[in-house]
């Protein structure tokens, strides 16, 4: 199989699909690998790194696009990219499909087939391509959420350890995930008063175990959210359905019950967002105000770190490459159903159901999709 791997074009967005090393995995296994020029120079990779593992070196992504059986990104597909895919090439990247209709669309107009990261599952009821990224903007989240708290960004000017006589600063975590734990372990090992909420009593009981008393957990309601916001200098949104559109959990009536210049950082953003006034923003403009509140909802966060970002995805998507790769889709998702779950569009089809129900679109089963 042909694999090709264009750069990312979404704003300040530095990761790579392929890796050298994973190029050199698939170079080695038969496979040709094409890399677009430049493409891994964020992720500190040279086009050197990629010549030397056996890849191939194209000026442009239209090239690729063109002559690649497989297309591996990082991102969704942008505009001009969908433009790009074509009837029977098979995309495999994060969609984040449920809250982006117009990028769904686009998708089944093409033909293509596309299997998303972020719904792929294991034996474990996890989802092994999209925890390393959770993990990355976990551990982010209080970082960012500490510089927006700085008052020269219209933070309320708290620091998060605060010092000896000055409370440190309030931290509340939605949702008690990946994402959510990693939030909840850097925040406090800032030196925070964290608090983390979650709906299920044996994920609290799991964080009351492992962490003890490094941070509190609370049974998640919204009278319990409403009450810890109101104190609350940093509230981090982790909350994820697979697939599906977040659930807003703080509405924008609730934003005058905060803190004045207190920090939302949405991490659950990909999928629309937790919080009722949540937008997509940039790294190069990452932080907006809302009635005295400020959001912190760049829609790429571990692209901030590329080269971490970048080797921890392509640990966990290789296997899945070099399967798609060796089997071709149909019968690789044959095989295994944790990556059947991760087909979302096939042939002007949509096959995953909580993006269907998000945007109003009949979907067909994977399983037949597969037949």
């Amino acid at each position: 199989m042909k694999i090709g791997c264009p750069a990312e074009i979404k704003p300040q967005e530095f990761r790579v699909g392929v890796t050298p090393n994973a190029a050199g995995e698939a170079v080695a296994r038969g496979h040709s690998v094409v890399i677009q020029k430049g493409a891994g120079l964020g992720a500190g990779f040279t086009d050197a790194d990629y010549t030397a593992a056996g890849a191939t070196i194209i000026d442009t992504a239209e090239e690729i696009f063109a002559s690649a059986d497989m297309i591996v990104k990082v991102k969704e597909p942008q505009a001009g990219e969908r433009k790009m895919l074509r009837e029977g090439q098979l995309l495999f990247t994060y969609l984040h499909l449920a809250p982006d209709p117009e990028q769904t669309h686009d998708l089944l107009a093409s033909g293509c087939t596309a299997i998303a990261y972020e719904t792929v599952t294991d034996d474990r009821g996890g989802l092994p391509l999209l925890a390393p990224m959770s993990e990355v903007a976990g551990r982010l989240a209080p970082q960012v959420g500490a510089w927006t708290l700085q008052k020269a960004n219209g933070g309320r000017g708290v620091l998060m350890g605060g010092v000896p006589g000055v409370s440190p600063a309030r931290v509340v975590v939605i949702g008690g995930g990946v994402v959510g734990t990693h939030a909840a372990k850097i925040a406090a090992g800032m030196g925070a008063d964290v608090t983390v909420l979650d709906r299920s009593l044996p994920r609290l009981r799991y964080l009351d175990d492992v962490f003890g008393g490094t941070f509190k957990n609370q049974y998640s309601t919204a009278g319990a959210t409403a009450e810890l916001i109101r104190d609350a200098d940093l509230v981090v949104g982790a909350v994820l359905i697979p697939g599906a559109a977040a659930p807003k959990l703080i509405s924008r009536a609730q934003l005058s019950t905060m803190k004045p210049g207190a920090a939302l950082v949405d991490v659950a953003i990909d999928q629309g967002g937790c919080f009722e006034t949540s937008k997509a923003t940039t790294h190069a403009e990452p932080i907006y105000n809302v009635d005295g509140i400020m959001h912190y909802c760049v829609a790429n966060m571990p692209g901030a770190v590329a080269r971490t970002s970048t080797i921890a995805l392509g640990n966990a998507t290789l296997p899945f490459m070099l399967a798609l790769a060796d089997k071709g889709w149909k019968k690789a998702c044959a095989d295994d159903a944790h990556l059947l779950a991760g087909l979302n569009v096939h042939a002007g089809q949509l096959t995953y159901y909580a993006v269907g129900e998000a945007l109003g679109i009949d979907v067909l089963s994977p399983q037949l999709a597969i037949k």
